[in-house]
């Protein structure tokens, strides 16, 4: 009886096992089988742009204001008269964040037949003049803008911004140097707060004595603030400015880094 006991339970597992195995199989034929349909079949197929913005092609861009669509576009363009299913999203996704602009990426299926694109683009926050230099030619300069991540942008046609130059940045410097010295700036203006509004450039050459030029009065004045008190400075300059220019009337530089003092300077 025991031995017959333990056949019997033995039986019971390899009938088990087997329905295990059965149903797995049986369900990798069904996922093959479904696969291989929406791998081939025409309606799940991504239909190219017939021009530039068809809205009634396969592939969804949006967010895209500044970055190039047709460049974006370029990038799927393997993709176009396959299923979408065989779209490799994560590819994808690294080739769009190589293009100007473009900050990040989402790429995703959308069922049947679409690709759906959303664009997150790169905010600048100054200008920069780099200068070029080749071999043999004199110095170009260039002007580019720049975000807070210190990546340099090519203005688009026709674009109109309103930020103000930033000097000590070339295009030879690593993006994480370009990327402190952004900061410095944009912690400057976040401390002059609305004065900000009268600052036309501002120097970070130096990280330890930042300058700006700011328009006051109808004049250019260029300002040494040094690496602290960014807003208490320029804002008690500022207040006393009338009695500085009586007292300095071609004065245009001045050496605002010793609180208890304003310097002219030559």
């Amino acid at each position: 009886m025991p031995r017959e006991a333990h056949q019997r339970s033995r039986l019971r597992l390899l009938l088990r096992a087997g329905g295990w195995f059965s149903a797995v199989a049986v369900a990798w034929v069904v996922v093959a089988r479904v696969y291989g349909f929406a791998a081939t079949d025409e309606r799940f197929t991504l239909r190219a742009p017939r021009w530039p913005g068809d809205r009634a092609a396969g592939l969804i861009i949006e967010g895209s204001v500044y970055s190039n669509r047709e460049r974006i576009a370029r990038v799927f363009a393997s993709d176009f008269g396959r299923s979408v299913l065989l779209m490799p999203l994560a590819e994808r996704r690294r080739r769009l964040l190589a293009i100007d602009w473009v900050e990040d990426a989402v790429v995703s299926r959308l069922w049947p037949s679409q690709a759906l694109v959303r664009i997150t683009e790169r905010r600048p926050v100054a200008f920069v003049d780099l200068v070029l230099r080749g071999a043999g030619r004199r110095a170009a300069s260039h002007i580019a803008l720049i975000d807070a991540h210190g990546v340099l942008l090519d203005p688009p046609p026709k674009s109109r911004f309103t930020f103000p130059v930033l000097n000590g940045v070339t295009a030879e410097q690593s993006e994480a140097e370009r990327r402190d010295r952004v900061g410095r700036m944009l912690r400057l203006l976040e401390e002059v707060g609305q004065l900000g509004s009268s600052i036309s450039e501002v120097d970070v050459s130096n990280p330890a004595n930042l300058s700006l030029i700011v328009k006051f009065e109808g004049r250019a004045l260029e300002l040494e603030l040094g690496s602290e008190r960014y807003g208490s400075r320029l804002a008690n300059f500022l207040e006393h400015y009338p009695e500085i220019r009586q007292r300095s009337p071609a004065g245009i530089s001045f050496d605002l880094r010793l609180d208890d003092r304003i310097t002219a300077k030559e």
